[in-house]
């Protein structure tokens, strides 16, 4: 076998090690992303459905008191929802401090609160629905659904 063909080979063996690990890895991601969904998906579905039937028997405008443990609800469930992913991360990417999943999981919350809001805001610019009721109701929505969040992440223990 001479030099040239060597390379080839050798080209060939590199080549499939890399399609190997980036097969391996995306079969740990899908595995991960569906333990996650198992363990927790339920609590940020439940909050949303709860919110979906509010908004179609118009709870909301007759309550708007609701709307407090809707958001507090959220922060927990979306928190909660954080908290078992990178939990399930950790059989691939190895240990990650309680310390750091909490803080980690605490402000992966409070973008997701943001965005949420954006998405209201939006809805009413769209749409015209009313689902923002002024700067007032959006701090104390973000605020209430932060509540929510560090009240899962003071309360949670390690399993």
């Amino acid at each position: 076998m001479n030099q040239k063909d060597r390379r080839g080979i050798g080209g060939l063996f590199i080549w499939y090690n890399f399609c190997h690990t980036i097969m391996n890895s995306k079969t740990k991601i899908f595995e991960w992303m569906i333990a996650t969904l198992r363990e927790s998906a339920w609590a940020p579905l439940g909050v949303f459905g709860f919110y979906l039937i509010g908004l179609v028997f118009d709870w909301y405008d007759r309550f708007p008191p609701l709307d407090i443990p809707t958001h507090f609800m959220g922060g927990v469930a979306i928190t909660f929802f954080y908290r078992s992913a990178i939990k399930q991360s950790q059989k691939f990417l190895g240990g990650v401090p309680a310390l750091i999943q909490a803080l980690f999981a605490f402000t992966c919350t409070g973008t997701t609160i943001i965005l949420w809001e954006f998405y209201e805001n939006a809805f009413d610019h769209l749409f015209g629905t009313t689902m923002v009721r002024g700067l007032e109701d959006t701090i104390m929505d973000m605020f209430i659904g932060i509540m929510g969040a560090l009240a899962l992440t003071l309360l949670h223990r390690r399993r």
